[in-house]
Parts: structure tokens; sequence; C-alpha cells
């Protein structure tokens, strides 16, 4: 199957996927509305890459996450949370001069323009990694390695880094890149559009936002993205509601599959991007078909959009697992609400 990491005897007992970025201690609002009016704050974890090695610890793969933190209580607690979480962290990096990163957010969708968010992480730990000072020897046992568009924001060392870590060579793992345009984040807005789609180029396995694709691209359809990213093996196009397209490469030519989005109950409008890569990469590490890659995908994103955090155990395999093969009709006709993923499951069809 394109796209489908090799096990070898080396992997058998290392990280299955390894997972580099930044994470931040995130501060979650007590009640809706402006962060200049929300009375209190719950604390939380939160960072792309690490959201994705604790999804697919908690849905039993070997992961491994690799980022710098500070020498402070908010490292302590990443590093702690993440750990719990089964994911190794045995390669993060202590910093004793740079704070680890945080950030406020409200409760609102990040697509609305009443969604606000406060970053602390200029001069973060995670924004001083590079090249010099990342642990390699972490990373060419891994069947993948994951990475995100936000690392590339951070700095030109991180930048750097990134185009070390995706350069073509001999035994690489299969890199797996999120997009992640967050124009907020660049120094150079102008830039950032070039250097994504340089790093997505680069990569074996990318997924990106038909939204995104077009802010930051101009091209619009899952078609023009394609054409403007010929490169990947697998390309996945994220489109909302409307579902997923991937495009996957065998003998030079193109298979596009499409599955529909699930109808699903909102509880909290975030990390559903994070939750469907790791259930994609999950469904890859297991050789599944393409469709059923973006079916979990799919059902380990509704796992997280009926839960109030960013983060939440996925449903047993088993049960993941059935609901992937059902056939379109009853795929069509599920919908998933808070709960559903426990003993009470609260899987309904209309």
């Amino acid at each position: 199957m394109s796209g489908t990491p090799a096990r070898t005897a080396e992997t058998a007992t290392a990280a299955e996927v390894v997972c580099l970025g930044e994470s931040m201690v995130t501060f979650l609002p007590s009640q809706p509305g402006r962060l200049a009016d929300v009375p209190s704050f719950g604390r939380g974890i939160g960072g792309a890459e690490s959201n994705v090695a604790c999804a697919l610890a908690a849905a039993g793969h070997r992961t491994a996450w690799v980022s710098r933190v500070g020498a402070d209580g908010f490292g302590d607690h990443l590093v702690e949370a993440i750990t719990g979480y089964g994911v190794d962290t045995s390669a993060v990096r202590r910093d004793p001069d740079r704070p680890t990163g945080i950030y406020f957010r409200t409760a609102t969708d990040r697509a609305t323009e009443v969604h606000e968010v406060a970053y602390y992480r200029a001069g973060s730990a995670a924004s001083a990694m590079s090249p010099d000072n990342v642990p390699y020897e972490a990373l060419p046992a891994a069947r993948v390695l994951h990475l995100s568009g936000i690392t590339a924001a951070l700095s030109a060392d991180c930048l750097a880094l990134l185009h070390d870590l995706t350069a073509p060579r001999s035994g690489r793992p299969l890199i797996s890149f999120d997009v992640n345009h967050r124009p907020g984040l660049w120094r150079d807005a102008d830039a950032a559009p070039g250097v994504l789609l340089d790093l997505a180029r680069r990569c074996d396995l990318v997924f990106v936002g038909e939204d995104e694709a077009e802010e930051a691209w101009q091209v619009h359809g899952a078609e023009a993205i394609r054409a403007a990213l010929p490169e990947p093996a697998v390309l996945v196009v994220k489109r909302g509601g409307a579902g997923a397209t991937v495009f996957s490469r065998t003998d030079g030519a193109d298979t596009v599959t499409t599955v529909p989005a699930l109808r699903v109950d909102v509880v909290a409008p975030v990390g559903a991007g994070d939750a469907f890569a790791a259930g994609f990469l999950s469904a890859t590490l297991r050789a599944l078909s393409v469709r059923d890659r973006v079916r979990h995908g799919h059902l380990m994103a509704a796992a997280v959009l009926t839960v109030p955090g960013d983060l939440t155990g996925p449903p047993a395999r088993a049960h993941a697992d059935a609901l992937a093969a059902l056939d379109d009709d009853a795929w069509g006709r599920l919908r998933l609400g808070p709960g559903w993923t426990g003993h009470d499951q609260e899987v309904r069809t209309t």
C-alpha cells in the first residue's frame, strides 16, 4: 500500500512514530467570552506534534516526542503530562536560559473571527531547536517522523532543522508533515507560504486543509492542491464538513479517495486536526486501506470534538475498526455525541 512505512527488526522495539515540535502549557477558559472577560483558566497542554504523539500512544502505538522545554515548572508539567500518556520523552532537552512557552485561548472555534489566542512563546526553549542540538539518534529507527509547519515559524534555527530533517537521504523514516499554516506565528508572513510549500514538497505524507491551502497558496480545491504538491506519495486534503480527499500514488499514478466526514455533536472545536492526523497515521502503520485510514482519522477527530479539551482517550481499536468497516450508507447515517468512545457509547444513526 502506498505510503505504508516498512517495519524492520530495528523498528520492532523502537518508537514507531517520533513527533518533533513545541508543546506549551495551555490555559483554557472557565467560560465563553473575550479573554478580557474570562475570570479564570484551567491548565492543560497543547502542541500539534505532542498531541499526535499522545493520541497515538493512547491508541496503542509506541511514540516519542522530541523537543526542548525550559528548566521551569511549566516544563516539568509538560514532560510529566506527556509521559503520562505513554509517550517516550527521554529525548526532550531542558534549557536553563529560555522559558517554556504558554498560551491562553478563548472557547470559540479557531476559525471564527471572535476566537482569541494570546501566545507567550517568543524566545521559548523550543524556538532554540536546531540541527546542532536535537538528538538525532532518537530519529532514524522510527517508522514515521511527524513534523508540522508550526515549527518552521518559530525561528531561523527551527526552520534550518526542518530543512535538514526533510532532506532526501537513504534510510530516512517516512516523513509526515501537517502544513498547519498559522499566519500569526510568522515574523515574515509573506515568506510563510513559500516556505511551507517547499517543506511539504520534500515530505512523503502531507496533511493540509483546503481552507489553509487557499489562504496560503491561493489554490482552490483538492485537484489544484495536488497540482501544487505533486511530490508526496500521499496527500491528504482536509475539506471540513465535506470530509477528506486523499491522493495516493502507486507506480506513478494517483488513486483518489474521498471519504465523507462524520456528523458530530461538537462540545469543543479544538484539537480535531491533530487527532485526525493521529488516526490516519495509526491506520497507516497498520497498513489499512486508504478509505479506512481516513475513516480512522474522522473517528479520532470525533473523539476529541466530543470532549472539552484538546486530548482524550480514543475509542477502543475493535470499536473503531467496526465503525470504519461500515458500508457507505451506514457510515453516512452515523452521528456521534459525548461519551461515544466509552462503554456508554452514544452512537446513533439517523
